[in-house]
């Protein structure tokens, strides 16, 4: 696993964070975790063990701990009274007990570092990303493209054509590893940052002296749909753990967002757009601590709005300006439909002709007078596993079936009375 060497600090001053911020989380994590050897400690903290002995010496000499014994050669201690009522008192402002954080400044050179605008992309890798879909040259070249770029995609078009399946797909493009912190510090406040829901760790064994307070993850992928709203785009502060977690943009630095069903967020698309005019145009946003403090965070993002409206309805001249890459989604040709088709029949297990494959475009295009959507291939083929089940029987493709499927999907006209 190749990445940048990044070396865990050996004394206190080398951690780039106030020693009293440090000596207090370790305060923490020893009165929630009750007896606990400086290893352990050290684990907690994601530390090296010289700098949990430095703050041992000092716990020591304030008499904040009592020593139980030694385990594998480290000590084993316990908190003192005057301890516990230390540690209690800072647990009731925050009750943040994980690894120690990363300073703001160490944090924002990492993400210039390893910004999505340095990677290397290669027609080889969009094909690979894309390679489980049925897609034009022209349409793979455009979204490579853009993704190059590593600033903003809109992806619109009518309903149905793929666009989804598309922002899905698209950082897999990346095959290479980033630097995620578990937190982050600013202003004394510290900010989880770490999300396995959103970042993937990296497979591979480390070298012992790593600093553990850095996760070696594959690019984020974050993506908000129709939930999104004003709130998440700030820091999340959870008032019964009292400690702050990142927006959404910031768990996605140095990797992708996607925006989803763009124009139908609980905000309004001139809300978000206003609040974003700057990060998209200058790559830094501004976040607001408790009492007002603005601080700047890198926005090293690539964005993808994805949408079924025309995004002249959703945005102006200038904001449209500041995403440089707009790539049109359209319908399926009738070649590419049946080729879809064919797939999602093998994928299921059902034999398919090309014959029937032609059957279904025509009755789709000429009886049915729809467009070629290419979500319609998975929708029918699940209507005929759907009716076969009802019927007990086994699936089957024949025109029968396929004319069932398309009378329970497609809407009927009505007839003129």
């Amino acid at each position: 696993m190749e990445t940048i060497q990044v070396e865990a600090p050996q004394t206190i001053g080398d951690i780039g964070i106030g020693r009293t911020l440090i000596e207090e989380l370790a305060l923490k994590i020893l009165f929630l975790g009750g007896e606990m050897s400086l290893a352990e400690l050290a684990d907690r903290m994601c530390l090296s063990l010289p700098v949990v002995e430095q703050i041992f010496q000092f716990f020591r000499r304030e008499q904040l701990c009592e020593v139980k014994g030694m385990a594998r050669g480290v000590h084993v201690l316990t908190l003192s009274g005057l301890g516990k009522d230390r540690a209690s008192a800072l647990l009731a402002i925050s009750q943040y007990a994980g690894p120690a954080p990363v300073s703001l400044e160490e944090y924002s050179a990492r993400v210039r570092e390893q910004s999505v605008q340095g990677t290397v992309i290669k027609p080889v890798d969009v094909k690979r990303a894309f390679q489980s879909l049925v897609l034009e040259e022209d349409l793979v070249m455009r979204l490579g493209t853009a993704v190059v770029s590593g600033t903003s995609i809109f992806l619109y078009g009518p309903p149905g054509t793929g666009k989804t399946t598309l922002a899905f797909n698209i950082p897999s493009i990346y095959d290479d590893f980033v630097l995620i912190p578990h937190a982050i510090e600013v202003d004394r406040q510290i900010i989880a940052v770490f999300d396995p829901g959103v970042h993937q760790k990296a497979n591979g064994s480390l070298p012992e002296d790593w600093d553990r307070r850095w996760i070696v993850c594959y690019r984020p992928r974050v993506v908000a749909g129709g939930e999104l709203s004003g709130e998440m785009l700030d820091l999340q502060f959870n008032t019964s753990s009292r400690y702050f977690t990142a927006p959404l943009q910031l768990k996605a630095n140095n990797g992708v967002l996607v925006l989803d069903d763009f124009g139908r967020q609980r905000m309004r698309p001139e809300e978000l757009l206003n609040r974003w005019m700057t990060p998209l145009d200058r790559r830094m946003d501004f976040l607001t601590l408790p009492g007002g403090k603005k601080f700047e965070i890198p926005f090293d993002v690539l964005v993808v709005f994805s949408t079924n409206l025309d995004p002249r309805t959703l945005a102006d001249e200038a904001f449209l300006r500041r995403i440089p890459n707009k790539v049109n989604v359209t319908y399926a040709t009738p070649e590419q439909f049946m080729e879809v088709f064919q797939r999602d029949c093998a994928a299921r297990g059902l034999l398919c002709e090309r014959e029937l494959a032609l059957y279904l475009v025509e009755l789709i295009t000429r009886e049915l007078k729809q467009n070629l959507s290419h979500s319609h291939s998975r929708d029918i083929v699940n209507q005929i596993f759907w009716t076969a089940k009802y019927h007990g029987i086994e699936p089957l493709l024949n025109r029968g079936t396929i004319q069932q499927a398309c009378h329970n999907y497609f809407l009927q006209t009505a007839a003129v009375v």
